[in-house]
């Protein structure tokens, strides 16, 4: 089928498509349902559930829990043995643990992915079930999933149009596109043929599958169905278009890989030199040796593994996802609550989006003076300001006369819906009747008064509209707006100062030249006029009520920025965001939105959507950085747009409502949907719905997700700042070990044993740190720059790490080496390192053991509370120290029971652990203690201050570049 049916007359399309005026036959339309197949879209073949499902098991942190759940089985089984009767829960605890948080993650995953493939299924409810089309002859009512091409579509007011068309017959018909092109103001259809390079929203002559007629009426013949029409294109790229990675996912994934490829070096190691040192090199009882050392060797690659990383990481992703709930923003994938953190640059639809999508008026001329109109959309809520002051219609005669002429000629109508308002209509004839309102003029009291007894409507090729009202004294007044040059051409006096006066020349410049001025700041401008009929006037010919009017002014409105977008703008730029305008809107419009916004800086481009199908890809991505209005775009130079941001290494997040937007949407990093204007396939293609449609609860969104990825950080640096001490411990006993020959196991015994190890990870990697991903967010959250995509978790926290690591192992060998054989309270140890009594060692190893295990569990639940700030230590927080009491009241419980299972006869037999002594105490608080003087001021990289209107990533602007700002923002 052509893909130019725009370029041709109607007559052409109708040979084409072997049809006629009068439509299609039953036989032909069966015969082409058979060719050309239902008009409806097409699934592409998808992963079952199953297979969905098990995907999730192929992550790399998912495959490391699952061995370190056959390993922790082995060490439970192990362990057993030596306790007769222990239940199989505390057998096989930290495996049911680890299993249990393998099954809610891939769980997780799986609901996220399976709601995200719906997207095509909510593109199918936008369609029109039902159509009219003639069919041999006369008008039938059908299903639209049966309409074909060469039927011919009978359309008026209110129908959702069922498949593209080319305009066969033109009454007024006007056509909501939004949702295919992006542009704010419904379009006038005309029959004449266009440019074949016309882009969708030029194509005047043609409609599209799920817009809307929303004025007149027409007939059109179908040329596309199904997949083949415009809307289809979009849900082929919506389910083409690939979901990537977040950068969490990324980052995570990359350390799993490092941590596994530790553990398995780890667990190498330490077998070997266990394996040595119980009793190999005097080949005795290999089997008893191969076993301990295979558990000392798991268990101390489990205390590596961080199994509660994925667990954390949800819980906090959840927490925030609720909060974020609070503040408007509903989130469909948990990854995308941290990903709001990392966005660089905010590619925004301009409609709904960055503005309300309701035309309002913003200035009226009127007595030779500019009246600015504040307040924003169709509530009637603003006023009427003349330089700084504010004026009152009821005062004014000109001024109240525009405002009731503007709300009289105009056939929409104001209507509130709960809270909301909304314009049933044309919006712009709406927006006069919201100015009207705005100065106490409402709608319906003013028909009363002025009830329309005329009517000549407004027509493309006329441009102008009237209406005649009878007034309250018995007079009759035709009352006509329209193109500002036409009606003051059938103007012969103007209104000034409440008195009538001569139209000279000089008064039509002054005129015209407001209307320039107007339309230089991308206003649509309605000229204003009146005419007094004479008393008895009974018929209403068109030159007798639409000549020698009196003009009366001018109405200037645009769909202008929602006042809290340009203040979220402005934090955005604080946080070092770049916010991009994606619109389908004419550039002039745009840009005046942008200027208001502050979007626009100097060398800055603003581009069209034909401008960048001239350029090149590599041409393009060269500069795309420095462009922040794109104007006349299609859905595919949406696409387009965030692939070039992304290959620069840009964290994209697209917002949007209309369906052109939902391939983009998918494809970024982050989608954002509009709840309220939003359509259902967008929503469903985004990670982010927003319920209030407000740009603004994208930065608020943006600060909570900073402070969910800050958290993570925080769990992470406090995971590798402990949980790595203990392989310096055990490796070092064990290479003494093994080169102490037959006594080395005795001599030089593993300071912590296998359960001990697995306790210090339940306890320190439990409580205090799900407790981190509850912390409240840093005051200079949103003046840093947002973080570099390369950056990995543990970004400039080596010396913090390094400095916790080596003080946490050097306090566990201390109190050991103190206990064990400094200071023993069972003495042992004889001359020339000689064993003298057996049970006094065992008894004062078990000692020293508990000692170094309470000292270990205390360190890393001291050093916590300096894992949560990256430039204040719990010492420089004061009471901020304070404020998460969940951390505080886990922290302090954790404490306590590690203190507990000391002196519970049971818990001492499990863990072979002795109750401590005074002496014992003031080792582990002293050694412990160190934990607090790891201050992130001292070991931490401090985050980099953003510089209002810097953004992070941005290269040089390629040669040649600056030509093309200068050339595009003309």
């Amino acid at each position: 089928m052509s893909s130019t049916w725009h370029a041709m007359d109607p007559l052409e399309v109708l040979q084409k498509l072997g049809s006629r005026p009068e439509g299609l036959t039953g036989r032909e339309a069966k015969d082409r349902l058979e060719q050309f197949g239902y008009n409806e879209l097409m699934e592409r073949r998808r992963r079952t559930p199953l297979q969905m499902f098990l995907g999730e098991f192929k992550d790399v942190f998912v495959l490391l829990l699952l061995a370190a759940s056959v390993l922790s089985a082995f060490v439970g089984y192990y362990e057993s043995a030596k306790i007769p009767d222990q239940p199989i829960i505390e057998t096989y605890a930290d495996t049911i643990t680890i299993v249990t948080i393998v099954i809610l993650v891939a769980i997780s995953g799986f609901i996220q992915e399976y709601r995200a493939e719906k997207a095509l299924e909510a593109l199918r409810k936008l369609t029109a079930p039902k159509t009219r089309a003639l069919r041999d002859g006369e008008e039938t009512t059908i299903l639209a999933k049966e309409i074909v091409p060469g039927d011919v579509l009978v359309l008026e007011a209110g129908d959702t149009i069922p498949a593209d068309a080319r305009i066969l017959e033109n009454i007024e018909l006007k056509a909501d596109e939004a949702i295919l092109t992006g542009e704010s103001t419904p379009i006038s259809k005309e029959i004449p043929k266009v440019d074949p390079d016309a882009p969708i929203s030029e194509r005047r002559d043609m409609i599209y599958m799920a817009t809307h007629v929303i004025y007149g009426r027409g007939k059109a013949i179908v040329t596309s169905t199904g997949m083949s029409t415009e809307f289809g294109k979009i849900a082929e790229l919506v389910q083409t278009s690939e979901e990537e990675e977040t950068p969490l996912q990324k980052k995570l994934d990359v350390f799993a890989k490092k941590i596994a490829k530790i553990v398995l070096a780890l667990c190498a190691i330490i077998f070997v030199l266990e394996f040595y040192a119980e009793g190999f090199a005097e080949l005795k009882n290999i089997i008893a040796a191969t076993i301990d050392a295979s558990m000392s060797s798991i268990s101390l690659a489990i205390s590596v593994v961080p199994e509660g990383l994925p667990a954390i990481v949800t819980i906090g992703l959840a927490l925030g996802a609720r909060e974020l709930a609070k503040s408007n923003a509903i989130i469909r994938k948990l990854s995308a609550a941290e990903s709001l953190g990392a966005v660089t640059v905010i590619c925004s639809d301009k409609t709904g989006t960055l503005t309300k999508g309701e035309m309002t008026v913003r200035k009226l001329f009127v007595n030779g003076e500019m009246v600015d109109v504040t307040g924003v959309g169709y509530e009637p809520k603003g006023e009427f300001l003349k330089g700084r002051g504010q004026i009152f219609p009821e005062g004014n005669d000109g001024l109240s006369l525009l405002l009731k002429i503007g709300s009289l000629c105009s056939n929409a109508h104001l209507h509130k819906d709960g809270s909301a308002w909304q314009i049933i209509g044309d919006p712009t004839e709406g927006a006069l009747i919201v100015a009207a309102a705005k100065g106490g003029f409402n709608e319906s009291e003013l028909q009363k008064l002025y009830p329309r007894i005329g009517e000549e409507p407004f027509t493309s090729e006329r441009k102008r509209m009237t209406t005649v009202h009878e007034t309250p004294e018995g007079m009759r007044m035709a009352f006509m707006k329209g193109a500002p040059e036409v009606v003051l051409a059938r103007c012969t006096r103007i209104l000034m100062d409440g008195e009538e006066v001569e139209l000279t020349s000089e008064g039509q410049g002054m005129v015209l030249d407001m209307n320039e001025k107007l339309a230089s700041e991308a206003l649509r401008i309605l000229g204003v006029a009146y005419k007094a009929l004479p008393r008895g006037f009974s018929k209403f010919p068109e030159e007798e009520i639409e000549n020698g009017l009196v003009f009366v002014g001018l109405e200037g409105m645009i769909d202008p920025p929602r006042e809290d977008a340009i203040e979220a703008n402005k934090r955005c730029i604080q946080a070092g965001i770049e916010t991009v305008m994606i619109t389908g809107d004419y550039r002039a419009t745009a840009v005046a939105v942008a200027k208001e916004m502050d979007l626009l800086k100097e060398g800055d481009i603003v581009l069209t959507g034909s401008e960048l199908d001239e350029m090149g890809d590599e041409d393009f991505e060269k500069v795309v950085e420095n462009i922040r209005v794109y104007a006349r775009t299609s859905p595919e130079h949406k696409m387009r747009i965030v692939n070039a941001l992304k290959k620069r290494g840009h964290i994209v997040a697209m917002t949007g409502d209309g369906v052109n937007d939902a391939p983009a949407i998918k494809r970024s990093d982050v989608g954002v949907a509009m709840g309220i204007s939003g359509t259902d396939v967008t929503r469903e293609a985004s990670d982010i719905v927003l319920t209030d449609d407000n740009f603004a609860t994208i930065v608020k969104s943006i600060e909570k997700g900073r402070a969910i990825y800050d958290n993570i950080r925080k769990y992470a640096r406090f995971l590798m700042a402990c949980n790595f001490d203990e392989v310096l411990v055990i490796g070092s006993f064990a290479i003494l070990a093994g080169l102490s020959g037959i006594e080395g196991e005795k001599l030089f015994p593993l300071p912590l044993l296998p359960s001990m190890l697995l306790w210090i990870n339940l306890a320190t990697d439990g409580l205090p740190a799900v407790a981190l991903s509850t912390d409240p967010p840093e005051g200079d959250i949103m003046d840093r720059l947002p973080r570099r995509p390369e950056e990995g978790i543990l970004h400039g926290m080596t010396k913090f790490i390094a400095a916790s690591f080596a003080l946490q192992a050097a306090g566990t060998l201390l109190v050991f080496i103190l206990n064990y054989y400094i200071f023993p309270t069972h003495p042992w140890l004889g001359p020339n390192w000689t064993i003298v009594d057996e049970q006094a060692r065992q008894l004062t190893l078990d000692e020293a053991r508990t000692t170094a295990f309470v000292q270990a569990t205390m360190f890393e639940l001291f050093v916590v509370w300096n894992c949560r700030s990256e430039t204040r230590s719990v010492w420089r927080m004061g009471r901020d120290a304070f404020k998460n009491k969940y951390f505080v009241i886990a922290d302090l419980f954790s404490i306590a029971l590690t203190f507990t299972i000391t002196y519970l006869p049971i818990t001492d037999v499990m863990f072979h652990l002795v109750p401590l002594t005074i002496t014992d105490l003031i080792y582990v608080i002293a050694a412990a203690g160190l934990g607090f003087v790891v201050l992130p001021e001292l070991f931490l990289k401090k985050p980099t201050k953003a510089v209002r209107g810097d953004a992070p990533s941005r290269s040089k602007t390629a040669t040649g570049s600056e030509d093309i700002a200068v050339n595009h923002s003309r």
